[in-house]
């Protein structure tokens, strides 16, 4: 493949010390948007240059985002084709394969991969792909290709219904690129086996990211009673029953997600332990009130979605502590996690600490924690870690 001559963009003076520092993003306010730049189609492939005309990177570049350019590849001389991108998926999948064992893993993570806004999530011989910027948009065909020379799956799903393809100009949707995604597949984790819809879940239909905290927490189950409070489909519940768990009960507001979870407590030999209750969390933890579990797990949703929401939402994490905090025996395990990337660590921690005073609970933290090895974080975008984890005991 011959790659045509690229449109320049080029950063303003003084702007180009973070991408020579490694960092792979380029804002619209750092580049010189004179109205050629903003002529680009959004999307396309450009070499960006330093002010003085150093060429610095192979970018794709989208002039109505935030993100204007994100870089593809440090060798402005690049082609990018499917020999390019199916470089990357080995590497990828070489690096999974070791981490993880079995074909069942988080396959690219973005631009700690080298695919910005790119994430695909590998079950079996089925892939389920989010695609998040115009430019990788532009890329898809070629990624496909890729995808089919590297790992022949019989089915391929692009979830594209993330709202943050809106503030690309993309739209939203779901279709199925290969293959039949009708049916729910089984998956294995930590051992056990469960069951995820790819078209129709949340996200990519499973959350590997707990992959290691839900192992952790079953080990601390053996002989538990345990809480699973928005269990999805039972990543933490049902393994914590596989691993011995003396009771399970999983909380989810989604009626598809406890089937999900029943359908792998049954896979597993597990479903006489584990029961099952359609609830909001929070209404369910007020009702709980005065009962006792030696183990609760609490994985909710991201309570923040915008920076507006920042304060309200972070504060959801201190009432989620604060009901469920009493639940926990005395002597007993409490998990929390949060997957909102707005809020940080200390100040999840500290949302933590208030809701644990509130409960009248006091305690140690044992283990501090974030996403399997299968997320890698660039280390140009350490924000980009956004789960965050706390296991406590509680006296």
């Amino acid at each position: 493949m011959v790659q045509k001559k690229l449109p320049t963009v080029l950063l303003r003076a003084g702007e180009d010390r973070r991408v020579r520092a490694g960092h792979p993003w380029a804002f619209s306010n750092e580049i010189l948007m004179d109205a050629d730049t903003k002529a680009i189609p959004p999307g396309s492939l450009a070499t960006l240059r330093a002010p003085g005309g150093e060429a610095l990177a192979l970018v794709t570049f989208n002039p109505h985002s935030l993100i204007a350019a994100r870089v593809l590849s440090t060798n402005p001389e690049a082609t990018v084709d499917a020999l390019f991108l199916g470089r990357r998926l080995a590497q990828a999948t070489a690096l999974r394969d070791r981490l993880v064992g079995v074909p069942y893993y988080r396959l690219i993570h973005a631009e700690a991969d080298g695919l910005p806004g790119v994430i695909i999530d590998r079950f079996g011989e089925a892939l389920v792909v989010q695609v998040n910027t115009a430019g990788m948009e532009l890329l898809t065909p070629v990624l496909l290709e890729a995808l089919d020379a590297e790992l022949s799956p019989r089915t391929i799903v692009l979830k594209n219904d993330s709202p943050v393809r809106e503030l690309e100009g993309l739209k939203r949707g779901t279709t199925v690129a290969k293959g039949d995604a009708s049916q729910a597949i089984e998956l294995v984790e930590n051992d056990a086996k469960f069951v995820a819809d790819l078209s129709g879940g949340q996200k990519t239909g499973w959350f590997y990211d707990q992959r290691d905290n839900r192992r952790f927490m079953a080990d601390l189950a053996k002989g538990a009673s345990v809480l699973d409070a928005y269990s999805y489909s039972g990543g933490f519940g049902v393994l914590a029953a596989v691993r011995g768990a003396k009771s399970v009960v999983c909380v989810d507001r989604s009626q598809p997600a406890l089937d999900a979870a029943k359908a792998a407590a049954a896979l597993n030999g597990v479903d006489k332990v584990v029961s099952f209750e359609k609830s909001e969390a929070f209404d369910a933890l007020e009702k709980m009130r005065g009962t006792h579990f030696d183990v609760v797990i609490c994985d909710p949703p991201a309570f923040v979605k915008s920076r507006k929401d920042l304060k309200t939402g972070a504060q959801g994490y201190r009432k989620l502590v604060r009901l469920a905090a009493p639940l926990v025996a005395k002597g007993g395990f409490f998990f929390v996690a949060s997957c909102s990337h707005l809020v940080d660590p200390p100040l999840f921690a500290e949302q933590v600490r208030r809701g644990r005073r509130d409960a009248g609970r006091s305690g140690r933290i044992l283990r501090t924690s974030g996403a399997a090895l299968d997320h890698p974080v660039h280390p140009g975008l350490p924000e980009t870690a956004y789960l965050k984890a706390l296991t406590l005991q509680l006296d």
